[in-house]
């Protein structure tokens, strides 16, 4: 028996790899909360986006009807009563007689996420008006814009920048399950920032109430972490300037405020921070800033998680929108829709079933004409097998990475089988010719799949910017399938052709 050679277990290796990375080695039961509602009770008690409900008051939960069978025995009623949730790590209670201001939905059984255009929602490309923006002034805005869209509440949302070839830089904001209309509305308006104590204003939003907000240097950053019951506490703070007149409305208010009985180290009320009238966060007021018109005040805050690394990012992560709500709470700039689009989720369904059914319909046919060009009916199974293991490559790769596979990177997927199964032709032909050895046309072969590949990748180049970036997800998924057959697939398959043909 012939020894296998190291590139066929290169490619072993790298299809396993991408099943691992495709399919989670889970086996959760249960439901995965999608949104929690802030200011309601659930979000209070603990309740999170990414927590896995397991049980309800002791009923096991493994469906969506389990789950509308457990809450319509409970709610609506008429007086508060006690709800037990229990998730994969923790357990929480809640006394309430309002139906749960979450939803869920089933744990997916892979970790292929698809994009707007499958899942369905709504996609603005914006651009500000009157106004080039630079990569910082475009990560503020997309900082603000997203803390803005989490307060409404909307779920699934991405906002990243895209620049086109001419230099212009937009923002693309996607919202599944949101109309187009809704998605319009929030991005006309620009919102407003309050910091109040009680009912009274002490500062807004912007310049003209903050001159300077520390974001680097010993000013700002994370200062402690500590191990408690439930997991870490990271605590951050950073320092902010207040203009003349907002220091001396904070002196005003807070000279009527007590030192709170329950924290001797605070005044009894709280600094809370609003953004389009919905509160964002609660900060303590030091009792040593009682009454006092100071221009520098120290913000401070914490993050949790189970563990002290996530902690850290949590505390890292609000401190750094603090700081961007606290520079601006209103959209820095005013906004222009260029493009919006409505995508059905329907829609996106009956594609993928198509795509799936035209797919695997045309490496069928691309392996009945390897048939009868060759008449060998190994190296049809050669070529659609390496076919198949591209694309399980692909979708690996793209699962490990978190890349959302969109109208764009399913095309890149069938360009890259394309390109794929010419390269496979190449081999199949040169090894035809007969006044070479075998392994010299193999050689001879790949050498031309290499100049093609590197020809095709440098094409491939400027449509990760063209069309303000709509264009990525094909030029980048067609990169990852070429990639992964010169360097991948293509090696393997030639060894295998070898073996073929001296049988």
């Amino acid at each position: 028996m012939a020894k296998i050679s190291w590139k066929i277990w290169v490619l072993i290796f790298a299809v396993m790899a991408s099943l691992l990375a495709i399919v989670p080695l889970d086996f959760s039961k249960g439901l995965e909360i999608s949104l929690v509602e802030q200011n309601s009770t659930s979000f209070e008690q603990g309740l999170r986006a990414g927590q896995i409900i397991t049980h309800i008051d002791g009923q096991q939960i493994t469906s969506l009807e389990d789950y509308q069978n457990a809450i319509n025995e409970k709610f609506p009623a008429q007086e508060n009563i006690k709800l037990t949730i229990t998730t994969k790590d923790n357990e929480f209670i809640l006394f309430t007689n309002e139906t749960l201001k979450i939803d869920v939905r089933e744990i997916d059984k892979t970790r292929i996420k698809t994009g707007l255009d499958l899942s369905g929602g709504a996609r603005a490309l914006v651009i500000a008006e009157d106004k080039k923006l630079n990569s910082q002034e475009l990560a503020d805005l997309i900082a603000v814009t997203s803390q803005r869209l989490n307060v409404y509440g909307l779920k699934d949302i991405q906002i990243r920048p895209v620049t086109d070839l001419s230099g212009k830089n937009y923002m693309l904001i996607e919202i599944a399950g949101s109309t187009s209309k809704e998605l319009e509305n929030l991005i006309a308006k620009q919102g407003k920032f309050e910091a109040k104590i009680g009912n009274e204003t002490v500062f807004i939003g912007g310049e003209k109430d903050i001159t300077y907000v520390a974001r680097t240097g010993e000013q700002s950053g994370i200062y402690s972490c500590n191990d408690v019951q439930d997991g870490s506490i990271c605590s951050f703070r950073f320092t902010i300037s207040l203009s003349e007149q907002a220091a001396k409305r904070h002196a005003e208010i807070t000279n009527k405020l007590d030192i709170s009985a329950e924290n001797p180290e605070y005044l009894s009320e709280k600094l809370d921070l609003y953004l389009d009238d919905s509160l964002v966060d609660s900060l303590f007021i030091s009792k040593d800033l009682k009454g006092r018109e100071t221009t520098q005040i120290s913000i401070q805050g914490s993050g949790t998680g189970q563990i002290r690394n996530q902690a850290y990012d949590s505390a890292v992560e609000d401190m750094k929108q603090l700081q961007t709500v606290l520079i601006t709470g209103s959209l820095p700039f005013k906004l222009k829709i260029e493009k919006l689009d409505m995508i059905s989720p329907l829609l996106g369904e009956k594609f993928i079933n198509s795509i799936l059914i035209a797919g695997l319909a045309a490496i069928f046919a691309v392996g009945l004409m390897i048939f009868f060009r060759y008449r060998k009916i190994k190296l049809s199974l050669a070529v659609l097998l390496t076919s198949l293991c591209e694309v399980l490559i692909i979708l690996g790769i793209s699962s490990l990475f978190r890349r959302n596979l969109d109208l764009p990177a399913i095309a890149g997927i069938i360009a890259a089988i394309g390109t794929g199964v010419d390269s496979q032709i190449i081999i199949l032909d040169e090894a035809q010719i007969t006044f070479l050895s075998l392994k010299e046309r193999i050689k001879r072969a790949l050498f031309i799949i290499l100049g093609t590949y590197v020809t095709t990748l440098f094409a491939l180049m400027p449509l990760l910017w063209a069309g303000a970036g709509l264009l990525k997800g094909f030029a980048i998924t067609t990169i990852i399938g070429i990639s992964a057959g010169v360097f991948i697939t293509r090696p393997a398959f030639a060894e295998i052709v070898k073996r073929i043909l001296k049988e």
